[in-house]
């Protein structure tokens, strides 16, 4: 039995996903897993996150590795930290040999000279295995900080953008995700008691917290710490939603708050539906064109699609891998060139 395992780098967290190759050459995904690991605090974190996931995943034959954290600001400057991360993940994976994803030039075993291709190209490893099975798609994979809308026509990829600049401009790239958001970037102000509420400018509450106050919120995807570093119940939140308002949670009720988080979930689907549109009008899609949806906001993808009035199809069916989908991609993708070597 053959194994790769994929790694997608992130900023807060580190996904892997390992994939077995049986007589057939088909890569499948068999596992996938996600672990905090906040590279702004250290790369000691890091490393203590491979540990444990080599040590759940198992042995491989070779490992293939995306990334984001070179964004992290413990870095200079993003080429650094993609050299940096390259680095350390060759020496913590050895003696398998380790190859990094640098977009439309596939694997690399060297970064040198192409740290600009490999820098936050997760999102088109995902993307091109889209790509290889729909010849049409919107890919909407939200994850835990961040949304990717990534056309797809005549079975290759159409994006404007390949840097984050460009993404950003172009609406490809959504800086808003599930639980990492920031509360105060989702709206300029809010309906409360009657009148329209400007909302502090303060990391008080996460969109973490409006997912749990709505009862829509697994708990596994959020594994970093609440805003206030407190508990992560349904009241805790709405203690965290009040203070954006100046208010405590006792002013209003449980309902008027939950009408809140309802509020601020809209404003931030409307965000990502507005960039949704600002693609389609640049890359028109046939009108059975389904959406491709991916990552723990996949349920967030699904009432994009239903907007869009456009059919919704998972990336990957297995829940973890569809979570995981950059580092599951990888390792499909990987796996891929394993069948023709």
């Amino acid at each position: 039995m053959v194994a790769v395992i994929g790694w997608d780098i992130g900023g807060a967290h580190l996904k892997a996903a390992r994939i077995e190759a049986g007589g057939s050459g088909a890569g499948r995904v068999v596992a996938a897993r996600q672990l905090p690991a906040p590279l702004w605090l250290g790369l000691d974190r890091l490393e203590a996150a491979i540990a444990e996931m080599r040590r759940d995943l198992g042995p491989a034959r070779r490992h293939g590795v995306t990334m984001t954290g070179e964004l992290a600001d413990i870095f200079p400057e993003r080429g650094e930290g993609v050299r940096r991360l390259a680095a350390l993940m060759t020496a913590a994976l050895a003696p398998a040999p380790v190859a990094f994803y640098a977009g439309r030039e596939g694997f690399v075993a060297d970064v040198a000279g192409r740290e600009g291709a490999i820098a936050s190209a997760n999102w088109h490893a995902s993307a091109a295995l889209a790509a290889s099975a729909h010849p049409a798609a919107l890919f909407a994979d939200c994850g835990s900080t961040t949304t990717d809308l990534i056309p797809i026509s005549g079975g290759e990829i159409v994006a404007c953008g390949t840097g984050d600049a460009e993404r950003l401009a172009a609406g490809e790239l959504v800086y808003t995700g599930l639980t990492r958001s920031f509360v105060m970037a989702l709206a300029d102000r809010v309906p409360f008691a009657g009148i329209w509420t400007p909302l502090a400018c303060e990391h008080f509450a996460t969109s973490a917290d409006l997912y749990r106050i709505l009862g829509e919120l697994d708990e596994a995807d959020d594994q970093m710490p609440a805003a206030d570093g407190r508990e992560k119940t349904p009241a805790a939140s709405i203690a965290r939603l009040a203070r954006m308002l100046g208010r405590d949670a006792g002013e209003a009720s449980p309902a008027a708050w939950r009408d809140l988080a309802g509020f601020l979930a809209e404003a931030q689907l409307r965000r990502i539906h507005d960039a949704a549109l600002l693609v389609l009008s640049r890359c028109p899609l046939p009108a059975d064109a389904p959406v491709i949806a991916a990552g723990v906001g996949a349920a967030l993808m699904r009432r994009l699609a239903a907007r869009l009035g456009r059919r919704c199809q998972p990336l990957f069916t297995d829940r973890a891998a569809a979570t995981h989908a950059p580092a599951a991609a990888i390792g499909v993708l990987l796996s891929r060139t394993e069948d023709r070597s």
